[in-house]
């Protein structure tokens, strides 16, 4: 349990609290709660086929015609630490 709580801290760190400048305890603890939904909720994970923990499996794409029009959205998060990619609809 520990290297995965220290994994967890370290991404923190570089992905969220090394961008930040000037924080107070309610702006960090904001900004935590955010990163804390955007990891587990949004992040693609490396270990099991780029899917987030709290989310199935998404379908694999196999038309070919489909990967070349894809449309991607973008939102940012947390004034644009955090970026969030989505398929259009």
């Amino acid at each position: 349990m520990n290297a995965i709580l220290e994994r967890w801290i370290q991404t923190c760190r570089h992905e969220l609290l090394d961008r930040m400048l000037n924080f107070n305890q309610r702006d960090l603890l904001h900004a935590l709660r955010q990163y804390e939904w955007h990891y587990n909720e949004h992040r693609a994970h490396r270990g099991i086929s780029n899917a987030r923990p709290l989310r199935p499996l998404p379908r694999p794409i196999t038309n070919p015609d489909t990967i070349t029009h894809l449309t991607i959205r973008r939102r940012d998060r947390l004034g644009g630490l955090l970026h969030e990619y989505e398929h259009a609809a």
